[in-house]
């Protein structure tokens, strides 16, 4: 009973999702009707004893609580942290100029699809200092699409690049990367370097290669003709920033990986940290360049902005998510699925293989990469405990499977910020971003348990 009420509920939000109702409270409601099923059918508690508030009713709110507390404080704090100084990048147009500088070089080769695989992979680098998928593709759109055009190349192959180039959630400041780290109970820098790096660079070799054969082949087989017109400089309605302005986006990261176990252990670092010395070095660029204390303190309210907006998107996504998967616990289901997959035969791969599908296959439904992977990554501890592996081992292909399959749904925003600013179809582009995108699917799964299944 137990596993067809979770089935109902689990369609009835990746529906309600689908018809863009708000996450957050679906998620609440769906973990917290599961939460009272159990209860109800002598399925199991919400809280145990020495917790419980002495009410079944209020247990369930007990559990929101509890977790909003522990979320905000530690996780959320980064996560809001990032998000400010994201934005605080943004409305100083520091992240504009990063941009801008790195895709010069590219602008002086003249081979239209080698310049759109270099685009690509420049694109995933920037991604380490840009977190947001669509927000680097806006600013890739107004930066480097002219040049791709001006080389020859179709708009629905240059917008498939760009709207791919964050297929990846990898950066060490990356939400997804914090919360994967957090579950896997592994330091994010370290699951930066020895989990996601080794698995990136595949992808990127693999991906490169895809998107030059495949955008090549589609763009002949549409009849598009390859013609170099004169190159137009990319540039924003509103002024750039001087050029030395790039370097600000990459501070936190550069002080992230220095002051690690990786090179300069004595200083203690983290990413709270490493934002806010990012977010002062960013305020004296700015009182040098504009002489205006005024306006430099009264511009620190986009950081401002940046963390409330961080907590009411991602912090309560991540909260609700917990919700849901305490109630999918709650009832017996994730029991039952480990069970069923012992029983199976499947075994510990089987099981990494069948959440990366259920991921991806949330990702394509549901347009988002986060909204899945919050819901389902509270499971992967204790699923990955009863299997007898490492958590990192599942948590590792779920995170990126989001991502990557994020990039083939025609309702993510990512998508449709790219087919709108290219002016073709979100179906359209996801039919030329789907080969690139199941190469990496498959690399980032075949290479994760190459690397560190034993």
């Amino acid at each position: 009973m137990g596993i067809v009420i979770s089935l109902i509920v689990t369609f009835w939000v990746g529906f309600l999702i689908t018809k863009k109702y708000k996450p957050q409270p679906v998620l609440f409601m769906a973990g917290m009707l599961l939460m009272f099923a159990a209860v109800a059918l002598g399925l199991g508690k919400i809280l145990p004893v020495k917790e419980s508030t002495g009410s079944v009713l209020f247990d369930a709110f007990e559990f929101i609580k509890q977790t909003m507390s522990s979320r905000a404080a530690g996780l959320g704090l980064n996560i809001m942290a990032v998000g400010g100084f994201a934005r605080y990048m943004d409305h100083i147009g520091a992240s504009k100029a990063l941009v801008k500088l790195t895709v010069r070089p590219l602008m002086a080769l003249r081979a239209p699809y080698l310049v759109m695989a270099g685009a690509w992979v420049v694109g995933m680098l920037l991604g380490l200092c840009i977190n947001s998928a669509s927000g680097l593709a806006m600013l890739l759109m107004v930066t480097l699409y002219p040049i791709l055009i001006s080389l020859g190349v179709s708009r629905l192959s240059a917008t498939a690049v760009i709207a791919t180039t964050l297929c990846l959630d990898w950066s060490p400041s990356d939400t997804g990367t914090i919360l994967a780290a957090e579950k896997a109970g592994i330091d994010p820098v370290m699951y930066w370097t020895s989990y996601q790096v080794p698995i990136t660079l595949c992808v990127m070799i693999v991906v490169a290669i895809l998107h030059f054969v495949v955008q090549r082949y589609y763009d002949k087989r549409d009849g598009h003709v390859v013609q170099a017109t004169q190159i137009v400089a990319a540039e924003t309605d509103e002024k750039l920033p001087p050029m030395i302005y790039a370097i600000l986006p990459t501070i936190p990261l550069a002080l992230i990986l220095s002051f690690s176990s990786l090179w300069i252990t004595w200083i203690k670092m983290d990413i709270i940290k490493a934002m806010f010395i990012g977010v002062a070095i960013a305020m004296v660029f700015e009182f040098i360049r504009l002489r205006d204390g005024k306006k430099v303190l009264a511009d620190i309210q986009s950081f401002f902005d940046g963390l409330g907006m961080q907590m009411a998107n991602v912090v309560t996504l991540i909260v609700a998510g917990e919700t849901f998967a305490k109630g999918l616990m709650t009832i017996g289901t994730i029991d039952a699925i480990i069970q069923g997959a012992q029983s199976s035969g499947f075994g510990a791969v089987g099981m990494i293989l069948v959440m990366v599908g259920i991921i991806a296959v949330s990702s394509v439904v549901m347009g988002s990469g986060n909204a899945p992977f919050f819901a389902f990554a509270a499971l992967t501890p204790t699923v990955a405990a009863k299997m007898a592996i490492p958590p990192v081992l599942m948590i590792l292909p779920m995170h990126f499977g989001a991502s990557i399959a994020r990039s083939v749904s025609p309702i993510t925003a990512v998508i449709v910020v790219s087919a709108s600013m290219a002016g073709i179809s979100p179906f359209d582009l996801v039919k030329r971003t789907a080969i690139p995108m199941a190469g990496a699917m498959l690399v980032n799964v075949v290479m994760t348990f190459v690397f560190f299944y034993r």
